[in-house]
């Protein structure tokens, strides 16, 4: 069972009330395929990147059981950059630059050998580009999920729309949901964004943990109180890597299966805020992630 990812290939400076570091290896794409290789192999990577990206980096990637063949190389071109300062609540942040450099002129293009991929992940990028994968597809995946933002509820929001109605999971965050849907309740804009196309909702609630909507189905998962979150970047891309990794491994689209699919993305968001970029993600093995779990699965067990 293989996964296809498409997302961003990044460098980030990352400023927080813990420390700073610049120019580390991050992205949506990244991200993705750091917690899903933990599940399934290979993790089909589609991106763009300049001739600056870190070559051991990469090699990582590929060793972690990630497939680089459909990550564009612009030789003479620069990265996608982004540069945040998080408050110090930890809740809110500022960006200080974005540089889009290669990503600006980014069509994606899937290699043949991915483009029979069961499972795919369309990491948060401009819906077009989103929609441009999916054309590109010998056939409909068993599942295909996608996040996005506000900033393309904003400026795209028509493109939004029409690659919402080709796709089975939407992932988003309590914020993008009251906004996509226009209401406050949670379970009104639930109902309004699953009309749009998407048959599965996960609504994100930060460290309040998690929403899965499937028609009547309804399962809220509980977050992890942690002692220290040291960055949040890419806790979002984590847990989506998480999920759709754990799906695919297990090839189990059941509601019950749903919900262990959340807890387990849950589960490595919560690792990926314990360090700066990957870092955390790069010291993980299946025990600490299996008594991870069992941590979850503590939080969620009560004798009525």
């Amino acid at each position: 069972m293989s996964l296809l990812a498409v997302g961003t290939l990044a460098y980030d400076d990352v400023y927080t009330p813990y420390g700073e570091v610049k120019m580390i290896e991050a992205g949506s794409c990244t991200y993705i395929a750091m917690a899903a290789t933990h599940f399934v192999q290979p993790v089909q990577l589609v991106s763009v990147i300049g001739g600056d990206y870190n070559d051991d980096f990469l090699a990582d990637l590929k060793k972690r059981g990630s497939d680089l063949e459909g990550v564009e190389v612009v030789k003479d071109g620069k990265s996608f950059y982004w540069a945040g300062r998080y408050h110090d609540d930890m809740m809110g942040r500022d960006t200080l630059d974005t540089q889009l450099n290669v990503l600006a002129d980014f069509d994606p293009k899937v290699p043949e050998s991915y483009q029979k991929a069961p499972y795919v992940m369309l990491g948060n990028l401009t819906p077009a580009v989103q929609s441009r994968v999916l054309d590109q597809m010998a056939e409909r995946p068993k599942l295909t999920a996608l996040d996005t933002m506000n900033f393309w509820m904003d400026n795209a929001l028509d493109d939004l729309k029409a690659v919402l109605k080709r796709i089975d999971v939407l992932i988003i965050n309590d914020e993008e949901a009251r906004q996509l849907s226009g209401e406050l309740s949670l379970l009104k804009a639930a109902a309004k964004i699953v009309e749009m196309g998407p048959r599965i909702l996960v609504i994100k609630k930060g460290e309040h943990g998690a929403l899965l909507f499937e028609g009547e189905n309804l399962f809220s998962a509980p977050a992890l109180l942690l002692p220290k979150v040291v960055d949040p970047t890419g806790a979002g891309d984590t847990f989506a890597g998480g999920m759709i990794g754990y799906l695919a491994a297990t090839d189990d689209l059941s509601f019950e299966n749903l919900k262990r699919a959340v807890i387990h993305g849950s589960a490595m968001a919560s690792f990926v805020v314990e360090d700066f970029g990957t870092r955390r993600m790069q010291t993980l093995d299946q025990e600490q992630i299996d008594r991870r779990v069992q941590r979850f699965g503590q939080l969620m067990t009560v004798s009525l």
